[in-house]
């Protein structure tokens, strides 16, 4: 042993390595920086930042990284739908169960921040601007209402709408048995359109649900 034998890469084991010090800093690094993206990344990039600039209008300048949030909630429940999908998986956001605890807790946290923060707004919010002095009991009674029932017409609507295409699929395809061959042929057509319409729900529903919010949530600033 002498002292350039230190440099040699097969000086310390049997198995050479040192020349793994090269490969720590690429196993570090994230992938995003150094592995070029696919089609389908930059695909869900560019909706995601689509989806950010629209929420920031929404919400206003006192956005401060808040729609993060619901670009996240879109997210979720987009991936949820489309795992529904899939035969034999249950769409879980056909289930109130989900649907529910999604959007209640965002309803209390936006409720909750309003009446504490922005009182006077919260009251002035209950009667519309231009109405008669009549009419203020009245309107005050159905802003309620129609506020607290937010939560309940989020999760429903989610809801209804992801079990329905579901429901009318299974409908049809258990009457396949007892069709001709033409009317079997004409059923999968019928089939591959409704999954397509399915799709455009599961799009359409989970867009629905996160802009619903983020308007709920510019209402009490």
């Amino acid at each position: 042993m002498n002292l350039f034998s230190s440099f040699d890469p097969s000086s310390n084991w049997s198995m050479s390595l040192n020349w793994m010090s090269s490969l720590i800093c690429l196993i570090l690094i994230p992938s995003s920086f150094w592995i070029i993206p696919s089609r389908l990344n930059l695909l869900w990039i560019k909706i995601t930042s689509i989806l950010h600039k629209e929420f920031k209008v929404l919400l206003g300048p006192s956005s401060k990284g808040s729609t993060l949030i619901f670009v996240s909630l879109f997210s979720f429940i987009l991936i949820n739908n489309f795992m529904g999908l899939f035969p034999y998986v249950f769409t879980s956001t056909s289930h109130m169960v989900l649907s529910l605890s999604l959007a209640f807790p965002l309803w209390l946290t936006f409720m909750l921040f309003g009446w504490i923060n922005n009182t006077i707004h919260m009251f002035a919010h209950l009667v519309p601007q231009g109405t008669p002095p009549v009419l203020m009991p009245f309107m005050v009674c159905i802003e309620t209402i129609s506020n607290i029932i937010r939560p309940g017409t989020l999760a429903i609507r989610l809801s209804a709408n992801m079990i329905a295409g579901h429901l009318l699929m299974t409908l049809l395809g258990n009457t396949g048995p007892s069709l001709s061959l033409m009317m079997i042929n004409m059923l999968i057509i019928i089939q591959l359109m409704l999954v397509i319409l399915e799709t455009a729900v599961s799009i359409i529903q989970s867009y629905v649900f996160a802009v619903l919010s983020t308007l709920y949530s510019s209402e009490v600033n």
